[in-house]
């Protein structure tokens, strides 16, 4: 790639020539927001030219302090020096002026625009041009993408393009701005490994041109893989930055969570002692899959494993009512059953936690309470169908405790808690019925490190008391970790079929990514 990011005249900025070999510093900032203290005095600062790392737990301030970097935030107190000159109070031009970007979740792209309106419109309303033609707007996306190797079809609609496709275009536009400094937030959160991949080959050559990445994630596996540097904040406080090296996934876990964690949640399995078949599907096949056969049986945790578009979604959707097969059997407790919504699906003991829990699991304003007893209110009525608040408050406070929902009063509502504890109350809500099978799609997608201990630990113990549990993730990590065995789909088929023995990382990532390959029986 060639050094774009120079303007003509300007010094080399990366390297040993420059003197301030510190892009960013940040000092003492806070903030504060109706007196709750999200920022307590943070420090932060970003080596010319690294991947820096920002982690911490949801709601320790990682969040705000970008904005705060960027300009969108006022900080109460503290100073910003980006390539030694210091800002009290940064603005959002001030920011851009000084080549730092942020691509956040959403990417703030225009889905209903092509990808050559969404690149050259910001270049072009810079430069307070009125008139331009559609020859110059192509010359301007072209040299948007071409800054990072990205094909892409320019005359395709944004919302068309798959979630990876829309970041490279935030990226490409940022380069457009004569990017310094880009801080990325939870930029892995909807992307598959191949796709992590090439942003990691992106990052690299990033850096390699002399550009800056804020690196913003609690992902463990991702952090050392990509970051230099790291910088760990716990309820608004620095806890610890230092040289990615030098860091352990033990210390970091501790740091984040201020808990020590086994090393181990995963119990050694003994395949013959497995309980009775619970649920058994034979040659299913549904809108997206085909001729899937499996037995679960009690106690014991089963992984479904598999990239975007495998077929592992929709197989969990057909077990539990939410997708109609369209061939092949299933029986619960030997017996042949045709579940036809997600009411008989829990008649018959099966539960399930939604892949996404903002659109597909909670009722976001309404109180913890009733979002984890919503399932339970027949039996919760008396005969005359009144529902006893108290019986609904012990149901609910009953389950905060025994799932750990962190709250002060479960009559909030469920979007003030963070991911992880929002992904409780679903998890809280699936249980509250006593399922027999319990099917978790994603069970700890865009959570925090010490959630999803929990979670996984939670898992653990349910099938040591009997339940017979389904996980359905892409994460190889995950699934090695809590399930005892794992079938691997791919276009809708299961190719391979991993025992207790054969599940390792490696493996599963290897048989989820093979375009051709025979089935490894158990």
């Amino acid at each position: 790639m060639v050094d774009y990011l120079r303007r003509p005249g300007e010094k080399e900025r990366h390297g040993d020539t420059m003197e301030n070999d510190n892009i960013l510093c940040v000092k003492g900032i806070k903030k504060s927001f109706g007196g709750v203290h999200a920022l307590r005095g943070v420090d932060l600062t970003i080596k010319r030219g690294e991947t820096h790392c920002l982690a911490g737990e949801n709601g320790c301030g990682k969040s705000t302090i970008i904005k705060v970097i960027s300009g969108f935030y006022k900080p109460d107190e503290g100073m910003i020096e980006v390539d030694g000159k210091e800002y009290p109070v940064m603005t959002p031009g001030s920011a851009i002026k000084e080549g730092i970007q942020v691509i956040y979740q959403d990417f703030s792209i225009f889905p209903n625009l092509t990808v050559i309106e969404n690149l050259a419109f910001n270049q072009v309303l810079a430069n307070k041009r009125k008139l331009v033609n559609k020859k110059e707007f192509r010359r301007i996306a072209k040299e948007a993408v071409k800054k990072i190797n990205f094909d892409v079809d320019l005359d395709a609609l944004v919302e068309t393009l798959p979630v990876a496709d829309k970041q490279l275009i935030a990226i490409s536009r940022a380069l457009l701005d004569n990017a310094k400094l880009i801080i990325m937030d939870e930029p892995t959160t909807a992307l598959t490994k191949k796709e992590i991949d090439r942003l990691f080959e992106i990052i690299t050559n990033l850096k390699e041109n002399g550009v800056t990445i804020l690196f913003v994630s609690h992902k463990l596996d991702e952090v050392f893989e990509i970051s230099d540097s790291i910088t760990i904040l716990r309820n608004g406080e620095n806890v610890i930055s230092c040289p990615t090296k030098e860091m352990t996934e033990e210390k970091f876990a501790y740091y984040m969570t201020g808990r020590h964690f086994d090393a181990q949640v995963k119990k050694e399995v003994n395949e013959e002692s497995r309980g009775n078949v619970v649920l058994e599907a034979r040659n299913l096949a549904a809108l997206g899959f085909e001729g899937v056969s499996f037995e679960l049986h009690q106690g014991e945790i089963l992984g479904i494993t598999g990239q975007l578009g495998s077929g592992r979604t929709e197989l969990s959707m057909a077990l539990c009512g939410l997708l109609k097969p369209t061939a092949g059997q299933i029986f619960v407790e030997g017996k042949e059953v045709h579940i036809r919504n997600v009411s008989e699906a829990q008649k018959l003991g099966i539960a399930l936690v939604p892949e996404d829990r903002l659109t597909e699991g909670l009722f976001l304003p309404q109180s913890i309470i009733k979002n984890i007893t919503v399932s339970r209110l027949d039996q919760l009525a008396n005969k005359f169908g009144i529902l006893s608040d108290k019986k609904v408050e012990e149901e609910s406070a009953q389950w905060v405790k025994e799932i750990g929902v962190v709250t002060k009063n479960h009559e909030f509502p469920v979007q003030t808690l963070s991911g992880g504890n929002q992904q409780k109350v679903v998890l809280a809500r699936g249980l509250a019925n006593h399922p027999k099978v319990l099917i978790l799609n994603g069970p700890t997608v865009g959570v925090d490190i010490g959630a999803k201990y929990d979670i996984h630990r939670l898992l653990r113990d349910l099938a040591a008391e009997g339940m017979a549990i389904i996980v359905v993730s892409d994460d190889a990590a995950e699934v090695v970790t809590t399930c005892d065995r794992a079938l691997v789909m791919q276009a809708g088929q299961v190719t391979g079929k991993l025992s207790a023995q054969d599940l390792s990382a490696d493996v599963l990532t290897a048989q989820a990514t093979v375009q051709e390959g025979g089935i490894i029986d158990e």
